[in-house]
């Protein structure tokens, strides 16, 4: 009788402990937001829209949101137009660039106000690196083969290529979207190298997507790890902000602690 006694006792004290440590933990408050807003740089064949599904995510956080509307014509011209947009948000700023927007984010004016920088299925070349640069001794990815140039040598997805390559993961209608909204980038853009990369002084966090059939998951494996990156990957396709958007809004979230 005295040992079914002591029994009874044990379990009920480790349910009571159980049962306080579950509601400490549902208690404990999430770490405090060290930033105040957010900028998001779209990348080539998109526009400010492909971050729709993370802003929310993020002002639910307490976080104030900018997504900048590039022109894509030149490396220096999308990193005028985000460095505006650093200087008229609320600092601290966690800047955010999705593939080609992160050799935006890498050459962006980063001063006081910036704290992190997140690498979202994106590009992060090193100083004096072009994009161009950066790929070099990685394969062709197939999803190159559905791009489509003018004669003004600006280059977009075909609609074949949106839902076979560069969002295959996404309903069929989102698909469309994607590629009804996409912008067109200026070729040259790739080619314009940048002179210091901001990755070297500011800590980074990179969103790698697994699945990726535009930018090589293995160079953004590699990226990741040059910058000493803090990293997630998801099996994603490129757009892996529109796939996955609630992992990568957690590490945007992160970032901003």
């Amino acid at each position: 009788m005295r040992t079914k006694t002591t029994i009874a006792a044990l379990v009920s004290a480790l349910t009571l402990a159980t049962f306080v440590g579950v509601a400490n933990a549902q208690e404990r408050p999430a770490p405090a937001l060290t930033a105040k807003t957010v900028v998001l740089v779209h990348g080539a064949f998109a526009d400010g829209s492909s971050w729709n599904k993370v802003i929310p995510l993020l002002q639910k956080a307490g976080l104030n949101v900018v997504a900048v509307q590039n022109s894509l014509d030149s490396l220096d011209g999308d990193v005028a137009v985000t460095n505006r947009a650093i200087a008229a948000a609320q600092g601290p700023v966690v800047l955010v660039g999705h593939s080609w927007a992160g050799a935006v984010i890498s050459d962006a004016n980063v001063d006081e106000k910036v704290k992190s920088l997140v690498y979202v299925a994106a590009y992060a070349p090193d100083d004096g690196q072009s994009v161009f640069d950066s790929v070099k001794g990685y394969p062709e990815m197939p999803g190159q083969a559905s791009f489509v140039k003018d004669a003004d040598g600006y280059v977009k997805v075909s609609d074949a290529g949106v839902a076979k390559f560069f969002a295959p993961d996404l309903p069929r209608a989102e698909q469309k979207l994607v590629a009804a909204t996409q912008g067109a980038l200026n070729i040259k853009a790739l080619s314009q190298p940048v002179p210091h990369a901001a990755w070297h002084k500011v800590p980074s966090f990179v969103v790698i997507a697994g699945k990726d059939q535009i930018i090589s998951p293995q160079q953004q494996r590699d990226q990741a790890k040059r910058l000493h990156a803090t990293t997630v990957e998801v099996p994603s396709s490129h757009v892996a902000m529109l796939a996955y958007p609630k992992a990568v809004a957690d590490l945007i979230i992160k970032a901003a602690q």
